[in-house]
């Protein structure tokens, strides 16, 4: 494991393998540590870090605010895990990259794609999240964590945070920003320093721009559908990875290539083939 400094945050990475670039964005919601390409759900089955690495330089990391890597209390938005990526792919001096997201990091590669096309080879959007149950689990994540800071203080999130392993999604009680609390006292002392008020503004804002539609979040329909990057889209199908938000992203990014497989049919020689096929034919046209 290895450490940067973007933008005044810490962010821990791993880097595996040789080939082209593939920075990937980790699933796990708001809890997007690298491990969780290994141990969360679908992909502790698919294994793409066993495979992926035989052919490309995968650049997995903890998105921010999440495992090790650091934070900044501010309302966060798409373009600032995008900003992460950026710096992360600067600091290893790597220009264009192939960008895979699972899950919720699927919100950030297209938000990705939009803002910075020159820096994409290609996207891999796996699992994308979306749908309106989704929306409404955010969103409810979001009012506990108010009301328990309405509460009890910001105090009691630290104590909570101390006395507890869970993220943010598990307990919502302990805030996004409770890993960095768990591991930078530094950080932990401004938190219980700065303004409540101002605090509870910034998390009554978040989940209006981060879960802002009953679809797939993260970019807008009408950027998407400028999009000249090529895009494998692999659906889910659940609460909250709806079939629905991966149909959505394939109407919207032109030609696009939606795998219409089954999530019982995703198994881990299927699914890495078709996803290493595209990456290489990607790759052989960008050549």
């Amino acid at each position: 494991m290895a450490t940067a400094i973007i933008d005044g945050i810490s962010t821990r990475y791993e880097v595996l393998g040789s080939g082209p670039p593939l920075l990937m964005y980790s699933p796990g919601g708001f809890d997007a540590t690298l491990e969780k390409w290994r141990t969360q759900g679908i992909y502790q089955h698919i294994k793409f870090l066993d495979q992926l690495p035989d052919h490309f330089t995968c650049i997995t990391f903890d998105r921010r605010e999440t495992g090790l890597s650091g934070g900044r209390v501010e309302r966060v938005t798409w373009t600032d895990y995008v900003n992460q990526g950026i710096g992360l792919l600067d600091h290893l001096g790597i220009e264009k990259a192939h960008i895979m997201g699972g899950c919720m990091g699927c919100s950030v590669v297209m938000r990705f794609g939009v803002e910075r096309p020159e820096r994409v080879l290609s996207q891999v959007l796996f699992w994308p999240v979306g749908g309106a149950r989704y929306r409404m689990t955010g969103h409810q994540r979001f009012a506990e964590h108010l009301a328990f800071v309405q509460q009890n203080g910001l105090e009691a999130v630290l104590t909570l945070a101390k006395e507890s392993n869970k993220a943010f999604g598990a307990d919502p009680r302990g805030g996004p920003w409770v890993s960095v609390l768990r591991h930078d006292a530094d950080f932990a002392e401004r938190y219980i320093s700065q303004n409540v008020d101002h605090y509870k503004a910034i998390i009554a804002g978040m989940p209006r721009t981060l879960l802002d539609r009953d679809t797939s979040p993260g970019a807008e329909p009408e950027d998407l559908v400028r999009l000249e990057i090529p895009t494998l889209i692999v659906p889910g199908a659940d609460f909250s990875h709806a079939t629905s938000a991966a149909r959505y992203l394939q109407e919207c990014i032109p030609g696009s290539q939606y795998w219409d497989v089954p999530v019982s049919a995703q198994d881990s020689v299927s699914t890495n083939a078709k996803v290493i096929e595209f990456l290489q034919q990607a790759s052989a046209k960008a050549a």
